[in-house]
């Protein structure tokens, strides 16, 4: 998000996992992002920002599987594998090993005091738990198919 606030712009891949943390792991309307992404990006288009967050919701007219959850820790370490992209956008995660810097959360608190990182005071504990607030979701859509 630090990166769309300061150039107007993310990957559509990193589009796709802010998209999918805000709708499914946050439970946020996927009209609030749309709206936000609308309101921030340089290339914003109508059609496909509304379908975009549509798709990452599940409820667009190209049927998206609904239980399709991005893991941002996995996507990280799989997109991201040297650290680049968050060294970059979440400077005060920099001196971790990129073994943990995209799981800060879960690094020995000896390593995240080699880096300078409290969790809490320099850097926010997470929001939600990944695998509880995933169950979360899909317990949601089932109930809405039911």
């Amino acid at each position: 998000m630090r990166e769309l606030w300061s150039t107007g712009w993310m990957h559509n891949r990193v589009r796709m996992v802010v998209a999918s943390f805000l709708v499914k792991n946050l439970l946020l309307p996927w009209q609030a992002g749309a709206r936000w992404f609308w309101d921030t990006l340089v290339d914003a288009d109508l059609p496909n920002n509304s379908l975009g967050w549509q798709w990452t919701a599940g409820c667009g007219a190209d049927a998206a599987p609904f239980f399709r959850i991005f893991n941002p820790v996995s996507q990280g370490a799989k997109f991201d594998p040297e650290s680049n992209y968050v060294r970059r956008w979440v400077p005060e995660l920099a001196r971790l090993p990129a073994a943990w810097i995209h799981r800060p959360s879960e690094a020995p608190l000896a390593v995240l005091a080699a880096a300078g990182v409290e969790l809490g005071r320099s850097y926010p504990r997470p929001l939600v738990g990944l695998r509880v607030s995933r169950e979360v979701a899909l317990e949601a859509y089932q109930r809405m198919r039911r």
